[in-house]
């Protein structure tokens, strides 16, 4: 043991991708028991729903961080370096451990698929990041669902809170295509025993109270927090017990989501796992960053990165850039110059509702727009999504360049004003490390130790 490199770990990790996404537990299940069901010895929060579970996942660990908590954390996907999916008290994990965990994962996952079938990347993942939790003996874990809830391999922990943020429409072609059936996936998550929260409305909430009145989980539905105003740098909202509080996150959207993850807290400290009390609330929620959302990056040009690949998605982006638009570079010109779009896409995704819903924000509008692709075979070809940008008319300007380093070069050079990076986080993360020069997303080479 102790000669796999952090690069080997990683390309055994990747390798599983081959296997592609099965949904279902008993491959996790088993791998876990092979792994001495590490996930059995903490407790904590496995956060679904189809869009804000990353914020709210960052919101309710800088809180638990505020509070001197070591929290477990899984926030994904990753934008820049692997080792962001795993994360203690806001830490990555650091090379040498990865691998160590990788190598001592894989002899596991041989012997499950003997009988279960070949574990997938994000089975073998979630098995490695529930046994590091354990070896690192954490107070708690806040987990993401990964997709969907019910057969998704983090649905084999049970941390005795169950959170949702939403229901919307997304993966219709495995959780099904209607708003019932996609909320019936993810409800499943709540189990005997949980307390539950949501901010979900709609038919996503029926389907939700039906679930935890079937099983008797005590339900907390939340409304958004009241919004009382926001600037360049966050939102300040009305939370009960705690008065006006920022919040670092950038958007209105981020009323509902900080509500969402107020009520964790306090279902957390109602189930006896971890008490965050009113002052390390304010402070996390104020210092919370949520990486590649709304994330503002200032310097010769101001960038705003943003990883909108749904309809929703785009809708909350294009909100935001209306409302943000007054506090970035020449916001209180008469006219403002206009933005410069860099878009890339999956074209698995409903790619012709995330242009529309871009295309009706005001701050968009008279754009430039620069269609790119990322090395990813599930890519969009960049000439597809100009021809959709084009197709709407109303001034668009859409131009292809690649790869993402020409494209944001293209775009520094000739950007009147800010630049928005959207449509997919891989091409957030992309533009982003040629951005930021972080020394925590640095993969050093070497062995594990």
């Amino acid at each position: 043991m102790g000669d796999l490199t952090y690069e080997a770990a990683l390309a055994a990790l990747r390798e599983r991708g081959r296997f592609g996404i099965h949904l279902g537990l008993g491959r996790t299940r088993a791998l876990l028991r092979e792994l001495g069901n590490p996930q059995a010895s903490f407790r904590g929060a496995l956060v679904g729903g189809t869009n804000g579970k990353g914020s709210v996942l960052a919101l309710v660990a800088s809180a638990l961080r505020a509070a001197g908590l070591r929290a477990g954390e899984t926030p994904k996907p990753h934008l820049v370096t692997y080792r962001e999916r795993l994360q203690i008290g806001g830490r990555l994990v650091d090379p040498a451990t990865f691998a160590r965990l990788v190598e001592a994962a894989l002899p596991a996952a041989e012997r499950v698929a003997r009988r279960h079938g070949e574990p997938t990347e994000f089975e073998l993942l979630t098995a490695v990041a529930f046994r590091w939790f354990a070896d690192e003996a954490v107070d708690l874990a806040v987990v993401e669902v990964g997709l969907g809830g019910r057969l998704d391999a983090t649905h084999a922990w049970d941390g005795g809170v169950a959170a949702i943020t939403n229901v919307d429409l997304d993966h219709m072609d495995r959780l099904g295509p209607t708003l019932t059936a996609i909320g019936r996936e993810k409800a499943a998550i709540i189990e005997r025993g949980d307390r539950a929260v949501t901010g979900a409305s709609g038919d996503g909430l029926a389907v939700i109270r039906r679930r935890a009145a079937r099983v008797g989980a005590p339900l907390r539905i939340v409304p958004p927090a009241p919004l009382v105003g926001w600037d360049r740098d966050g939102i300040v909202v009305e939370l009960a017990g705690l008065g006006e509080t920022r919040v670092g996150l950038r958007g209105r959207h981020q009323a509902a989501n900080v509500a969402v993850a107020d009520a964790i807290l306090d279902a957390l400290d109602e189930a006896g796992i971890a008490t965050v009390g009113p002052a390390a609330r304010r402070s996390g929620y104020g210092a919370a960053r949520w990486p590649g959302r709304l994330e503002l990056i200032a310097g010769e040009r101001e960038v705003l990165l943003d990883g909108a690949h749904n309809p929703a998605g785009a809708a909350v982006l294009g909100q935001a850039l209306d409302d943000l638009r007054p506090f970035l570079a020449g916001g209180s010109d008469s006219p403002p110059p206009a933005l410069t779009l860099v878009i890339g896409a999956m074209a698995d995704k409903d790619v012709e509702g995330v242009v529309g819903a871009l295309a009706r924000s005001a701050a968009l509008a008279g754009a430039q727009v620069i269609c790119t692709e990322i090395e990813e075979a599930r890519a969009l070809p960049a000439e597809r999504l100009a021809s959709l940008w084009q197709a709407l008319g109303a001034g668009f300007r859409p131009r292809v360049v690649r790869p993402p380093a020409a494209a944001l070069a293209e775009a520094l050079a000739s950007a009147p004003g800010p630049i928005v990076v959207a449509g997919s986080l891989y091409l957030v993360g992309a533009i982003r490390a040629l951005l930021i020069d972080d020394p925590a997303l640095r993969d050093v080479a070497g062995s594990a130790g």
